[in-house]
């Protein structure tokens, strides 16, 4: 059976006293944490909670602390948590009304096909990655770009820490699908292609997170200036076509005034019509060279 009936330390109280949230008049309150298998918390476990019929009534992430809670109406439930580079885990927990129910912890065990990739360098394969951006137009709705043409490549060493990945883009190949829009980005108002034909980002940092998760710190030069930036790397393992490959997603936070990005139109009450924050998205396939 993959759910036991209660997990380890799993308890009910009967007054709502400890409880997270309000227990709900005609409810009870569910409560636990996610913990890895050293005991520290999860943070941005992924929890849900089914009913007899395994529908889900609850969809949560965990808070900063590995906790979680929910108000349901009376009933027993299922309780499951997973989170990336771990394996699953659940218990059966009964809710009762006027009354808190806690799972206790929910530990997961490492998942051991998401270790790091063998060492060895690794070239990115741009046919089958993908670079793209989201920026904010007028504080309202998100506007979707991608670099057609980019290169890199993945060192993985031992120790992994000493890792490095370097990747080169063609700035003139910015692409939102809307040609007037693409021509002012390659304007000197953005990035000045004709000035600084390429974006490069050199790591000098590798870090293993919880599970499954990289964090690589490094160096970006855009617009003929250079500044720190932080990918926040999710790895998802290793596969055999055409060559052993290495696939992961990674996401970055920019702040084009650290660029010199400052063109600032306005429209009406002072809003700016390119937000200042953009958003960076990679999604890789990375091919172990021989």
């Amino acid at each position: 059976m993959f759910w036991s009936k209660r997990g380890k330390g799993a308890r009910r109280s009967d007054t709502g006293r400890n409880a997270l949230v309000p227990i709900p008049l005609t409810g009870g309150l569910l409560s636990g944490q996610v913990q890895d298998g050293e005991g520290r918390p999860l943070a941005g476990a992924q929890v849900s909670v089914l009913d007899r019929a395994s529908t889900r009534i609850v969809n949560a992430d965990t808070d900063p602390f590995g906790y979680f809670t929910a108000a349901l109406v009376p009933g027993e439930y299922r309780v499951r948590a997973e989170a990336g580079g771990y394996r699953g885990n659940g218990t059966t927990v009964e809710v009762e009304w006027g009354k808190h129910a806690e799972v206790g912890a929910l530990t997961l065990a490492p998942d051991q096909s998401l270790t790091p990739p063998p060492p060895g360098v690794y070239d990115i394969d741009a046919d089958h990655s993908s670079i793209r951006f989201i920026a904010r137009h007028i504080g309202m709705s998100r506007v979707y770009g991608r670099f057609n043409r980019f290169r890199g490549q993945i060192r993985i060493a031992e120790p992994f820490e000493d890792s490095a990945v370097d990747i080169v883009i063609d700035a003139v190949s910015v692409d939102t699908n809307v040609e007037a829009r693409d021509t002012h980005l390659r304007s000197p108002d953005f990035l000045d292609v004709e000035r600084f034909p390429q974006l490069r980002f050199s790591s000098t940092r590798f870090r293993r997170g919880p599970g499954n998760r990289w964090f690589v710190d490094g160096d970006l030069t855009l617009h003929g200036l250079t500044s720190d930036v932080q990918l926040d790397v999710t790895f998802l393992g290793m596969e055999e076509w055409n060559g052993r490959r290495a696939g992961a997603v990674a996401s970055a936070e920019l702040h084009r005034e650290h660029f010199t990005l400052n063109w600032q139109q306005m429209v009406n009450r002072g809003v700016p019509v390119v937000g200042s924050t953009i958003e960076i998205n990679l999604d890789v396939q990375a091919v172990l060279q021989g």
